[in-house]
């Protein structure tokens, strides 16, 4: 992709990934049944959290800063929210978008980090929080136990997101090509691990494994 547009596309996919994060956020408030100015503080906190401090840690402007769109975008999607019954996002809807966003702001993260010189392995590390930190922040300001805190697969898949974006950019792959898999394999592990409750082994399981060995 030509070096020239590759910014202004970064900028649109940031936009996509605030307005399924924005969703997330204003969906946990609606759920709290809280007020409408609750629902636009959360959508524009989750929307805006991973990436601001991504663009803070880089030394890039501070996206939602500089582009006027992206608190609109969080105002709009928080309205959605207001105005749609919360019976619409029963079930595991809130798992699942969020499970995109993860996916989908961890390809960026990474990217952006990338086109800023940030090197391989500080940007995947930059993919992981841009992916993470949103949902984090809405968890803790909502009260609820924070994903980071279960043996459930999250973070992982931030990071199979955020790592294949760096791996497809180190061996010169078509780009779009690389972001469309890497937030596909993310997604689809996140899924999985929705779907079978996937974990990884915590400590206290490791240390039972170790009292059972034989001595």
């Amino acid at each position: 992709m030509n070096e020239t547009i590759l910014t202004p596309v970064l900028d649109w996919l940031d936009l996509a990934g605030v307005a399924i994060f924005a969703l997330t956020g204003a969906l946990v408030a609606a759920k709290e049944k809280q007020t409408l100015v609750t629902l636009v503080f959360f959508a524009l906190i989750t929307g805006v959290g991973g990436g601001s401090i991504r663009d803070l840690l880089i030394g890039a402007p501070v996206f939602w800063i500089t582009d006027g769109w992206v608190a609109v975008v969080c105002l709009a999607v928080a309205l959605f929210a207001w105005f749609t019954p919360t019976c619409w996002w029963e079930g595991r809807f809130l798992s699942i978008a969020d499970g995109l966003g993860l996916a989908a702001y961890a390809v960026l993260g990474s990217a952006k980090a990338l086109e800023y010189g940030v090197p391989v392995v500080p940007a995947i590390l930059m993919g992981v929080i841009t992916g993470t930190a949103g949902g984090i922040i809405r968890d803790v300001l909502a009260g609820r136990p924070s994903i980071l805190m279960r043996p459930e697969l999250y973070v992982t898949a931030a990071a199979l997101s955020a790592s294949l974006t760096v791996l497809g950019s180190m061996i010169d792959l078509e780009r779009w090509w690389v972001w469309i898999a890497a937030t596909v394999a993310g997604f689809g592990l996140r899924l999985a691990a929705i779907h079978w409750n996937l974990g990884l082994p915590s400590y206290g399981e490791r240390e039972a494994g170790s009292d059972q060995a034989p001595g």
